[in-house]
């Protein structure tokens, strides 16, 4: 009797088994076909934001180039003359640049990219991003700490694309603290899956829960001059290094986000 009992309990064990092994398959299978249907909506966006871009920075340009001209003529009048022409003038300059700056932010949205990998340390390329910005963030009041676990396996990344994806999240980290504040970015190796983990933990306002689940949407922001193509631009970087990216927030205590970047072969 017991050895039929054992006998069912194995097929029962072997059947759960199998079924788990099979369910992972297919959710990986899953992700696959996600992931390829979104490449190719991105390349046919890449495509059409080439051609935009090439008919809205040709007139931009000449905007720009015209009030240049315009406000150094403006400053030869009389001392006085001109005063509300330049006000005007330079409202109309900041303007353009901004209008250049949401068009290079979608361009590296929408812009198709071929990673070109290579075996890297993750924290020396964390250390050169760290280092470019901290002294705007020391003005600003925020303190960068960094806590990074030595002696990490390289991984094999496209260092100027993933350095921008980093960036963003720092940006985003650093404009959640406009009184100041402190961004530790701290490294670990994880094995289940293998791979690396980045932290970014700010000790900002918080993003309040009707908001998180909507921070990875293009042109969604909070902020007055803001984008909304920050983080999902970092988003879409890290996840065709095939990693992922999490966020955990508290209103008034602060953001994380992890970054998961899997090991080479």
């Amino acid at each position: 009797m017991g050895t039929v009992i054992g006998l069912v309990a194995g097929i029962a064990i072997g059947a759960l088994a199998a079924g788990l092994v099979a369910w992972r398959r297919l959710r990986h299978m899953r992700d696959v076909e996600r992931r390829a249907r979104e490449a190719d909506r991105m390349a046919t966006l890449g495509g059409l934001a080439g051609g935009l871009a090439h008919e809205i920075k040709n007139p931009l340009s000449t905007m720009s180039i015209n009030l240049q001209l315009l406000d150094e003529d403006l400053r030869h009048l009389p001392e006085g003359g001109a005063g509300k022409l330049l006000m005007r003038v330079g409202t109309l300059r900041r303007e353009v640049r901004r209008l250049e700056e949401v068009l290079e932010d979608f361009l590296r949205y929408a812009r198709p990219h071929e990673l070109k990998l290579e075996p890297l340390d993750v924290n020396r390329l964390l250390d050169e991003m760290l280092d470019f910005v901290t002294p705007e963030a020391t003005q600003t009041g925020v303190r960068i700490s960094r806590g990074f676990t030595p002696g990490l396996h390289p991984v094999r990344i496209d260092a100027a694309r993933l350095k921008q994806a980093f960036l963003n999240i720092v940006i985003n980290a650093k404009q959640a603290m406009p009184s100041g504040g402190e961004l530790m970015v701290r490294t670990r190796a994880v094995s289940r899956p293998a791979g690396i983990e980045i932290d970014f933990i700010d000790t900002g306002s918080g993003i309040s829960p009707d908001h998180l689940p909507r921070i990875w949407d293009v042109y969604f922001s909070t902020k007055e001059r803001g984008t909304g193509l920050g983080l999902p631009t970092a988003r879409r970087i890290i996840e065709e290094h095939g990693g992922s990216v999490r966020v955990h927030s508290e209103v008034g205590k602060g953001t994380s986000f992890t970054v998961f970047l899997p090991a080479g072969e």
